[in-house]
């Protein structure tokens, strides 16, 4: 990653297998660059956090393991802000359908939580269907827990 306080974007893209082990190795890139990025130990394991749940996401309900199907994860960095974005090959799913986990109705489900998760562990988080197809997930930390790129 480059200098945080430089006026350079650094950008680095890697394909993963739909593996469990690809989560484990987004999950170490994305602590490595928020390390680097000069956030709070917290907001490193927060950071952490949300790039495993949505890397947990794109190999296993988007990609389902496939060995045919890549996860797209990209990091880039700018003097105020980390963005990750992670885009699976799968064929995508109706976001409105997600059931809030907080509903007394859903409290005892087993899944379910991810996307709350990531939306409380960083900045911004968003969710979209990916290009030509599956979903994609973006998630973005400021350096100063807020503003705009």
């Amino acid at each position: 990653m480059a200098d945080p306080y430089s006026d350079q974007t650094t950008t680095v893209y890697t394909a993963f297998d739909s593996t469990l082990d690809s989560v484990d190795r987004a999950e170490d890139l994305a602590l490595e660059a928020a390390a680097g990025f000069g956030l709070s130990e917290d907001d490193v394991q927060r950071i952490g956090m949300a790039v495993r749940e949505a890397m947990v996401n794109a190999v296993v309900h988007g990609n389902g393991y496939s060995h045919d199907r890549t996860v797209h994860f990209f990091l880039s960095q700018t003097p105020a802000a980390l963005r990750v974005v992670i885009r699976d090959e799968g064929e995508g799913f109706d976001f409105d359908s997600i059931p809030d986990p907080t509903a007394d109705e859903n409290l005892l489900q087993q899944s379910g939580r991810g996307f709350l998760l990531m939306r409380t562990f960083v900045d911004e988080c968003h969710i979209r269907h990916g290009t030509p197809r599956g979903t994609e997930v973006e998630l973005v930390k400021y350096r100063s827990g807020g503003g705009t790129l």
